[in-house]
């Protein structure tokens, strides 16, 4: 009777590390996906530069460019790990990479200059100084990016992608957290 009580437990303590190892199987096929974004943005951002400070310089410059630049957000699920998920039955608990940007792309036909006023000594901006200034209002997007709340509405976005995924795989609990420390954007 001992004997055989220690194989049906073997055999269920077996079939549910088999189980759970799939369960984790399925779970980490998400990392396949790597980036997931789940949000995408456009911005318009307005550029200005005036050059009329310098003192040994006749005439005034300034200019004026827009541009559009969108903005796709999201997080990392190559960076998922076991410690990150915790199975317990239909319950499962994961933590996710914090959310970041994954691209921003700013068109050349999207940027244009609106106005652009050249005193009569001065020459019009090179080329090269537009592209200065549009550098800057690609930086400046980027590190407004928090303020605008692109990346608590990917992890919003994130949050709800995973919730249906993981209940299409049975889950009935299901806990989502983010790390605590934000990853860096390898676009920065």
């Amino acid at each position: 009777m001992y004997r055989m009580f220690r194989w049906i437990v073997l055999i269920i303590l077996l079939s549910s590390c088999q189980n759970k190892e799939k369960q984790l199987n399925e779970v980490f096929a998400l990392r396949e996906m790597s980036e997931l974004a789940t949000v995408e943005y456009t911005v318009t951002k307005i550029v200005k530069a005036s050059d009329d400070q310098t003192w040994y310089k006749f005439g005034d410059r300034k200019i004026l460019m827009s541009c559009k630049a969108s903005i796709k957000a999201g997080i990392d699920l190559s960076q998922i790990t076991e410690a990150n998920v915790k199975i317990d039955g239909k319950q499962i608990e994961m933590v996710l990479p914090r959310a970041h940007v994954i691209s921003l792309n700013m068109k050349p036909e999207d940027i244009r200059v609106e106005y652009q006023e050249t005193g009569f000594f001065r020459d019009k901006f090179a080329t090269e100084e537009r592209d200065d200034l549009m550098k800057q209002g690609e930086t400046q997007i980027r590190n407004s990016t928090e303020a605008m709340g692109v990346l608590q509405t990917a992890e919003t976005n994130a949050t709800l992608v995973m919730s249906n995924y993981l209940k299409s795989l049975g889950y009935q609990k299901i806990n989502i957290r983010y790390t605590s420390n934000p990853i860096t954007s390898p676009l920065k």
